[in-house]
């Protein structure tokens, strides 16, 4: 074979080796691409779930996340006291119950309330130091009998997130009084080890649901059994006493059924509000 031709056969041979190894980059960059685009998508969905975890509105979407678009901005918060009950005609009562129509609530003192369960009792004191437009509502739902013959829908014993979710006469999730309250996020609770601007909602919590949307709390509420670690986007307006601890307990080591995922579902143990009364 001529030197020439040789030349040009081993320079054809460089020339396809090169194309091969730029095309085998190129897949790899592309697989690359997918994999990270892949681990984005998990991670968002991931952080739309755990923010509508807890995210039960007074007319709210309980379990399923929020429409996957940009996250709601927040909402400045108002000045404590100082009170909104916004109407929702498009999500009317799913129980007969009165708008609350002041616009300023005290910011001092407390009440007791008394939830009867078909699992035990669970007394309640409400605190207008940290949530008193929250406490305005509940006690208002509270003297219309809203919360009566009511379920406990939600049941969480994930790590992290341990809560008995109630206020959904629907027993859905997705039931609300036909307003929602304005947001009273807390400021005194100590910043949660695993970071990320998350907070511990300590054992004997008693805060309000809302989904990730700001002021969209209704009358859905969670009582924390365990130390849980949230965003500091829930309102706090009381704790739960020593004997509705204990019936908290004997409900959470029924288990929840799983149904919207691990350690998430309706409490195996049904549960009831039979009656809720103002001392």
């Amino acid at each position: 074979m001529a030197t020439n031709q040789i030349r040009r056969e081993a320079a054809k041979r460089k020339l396809e080796n090169q194309q091969k190894r730029r095309a085998e980059r190129a897949r790899r960059r592309q697989r690359t691409a997918l994999i990270t685009s892949a681990s984005v998508v998990v991670v968002v969905v991931v952080a739309v779930v755990l923010l509508s975890t807890v995210g039960m509105p007074g007319g709210g979407d309980d379990p399923a996340a929020p429409p996957a678009d940009a996250p709601t901005p927040s909402a400045a918060p108002a000045a404590l006291g100082d009170c909104a009950f916004t109407p929702t005609p498009d999500e009317p009562a799913a129980k007969p119950a009165p708008v609350p129509t002041v616009t300023t609530a005290s910011t001092s003192g407390t009440a007791a309330v008394s939830l009867e369960t078909n699992r035990g009792p669970i007394p309640l004191t409400l605190d207008r130091a940290t949530g008193p437009c929250a406490v305005e509502s509940f006690l208002s739902l509270v003297n219309a009998g809203y919360f009566n013959d009511t379920p406990c829908h939600r049941l969480t014993t994930g790590e992290g997130l341990k809560v008995l979710q109630c206020g959904d006469p629907t027993g859905q999730g997705t039931g609300g009084p036909g307003y929602t309250i304005n947001d009273e996020p807390p400021t005194n609770l100590a910043p949660a080890p695993s970071g990320g601007g998350t907070v511990i909602y300590p054992r004997g919590t008693l805060a309000m649901a809302k989904t990730s949307a700001p002021n969209s709390g209704g009358s859905q509420f969670f009582l924390v059994y365990a130390d849980s670690t949230l965003p500091p986007d829930y309102t706090v307006f009381g704790t739960v006493g020593p004997d509705g601890l204990a019936t908290l307990d004997a409900i959470a080591q029924g288990g929840s059924d799983d149904a919207n995922g691990p350690g998430d579902g309706a409490p195996r143990t049904p549960v009831t509000i039979q009656t809720a009364t103002a001392a």
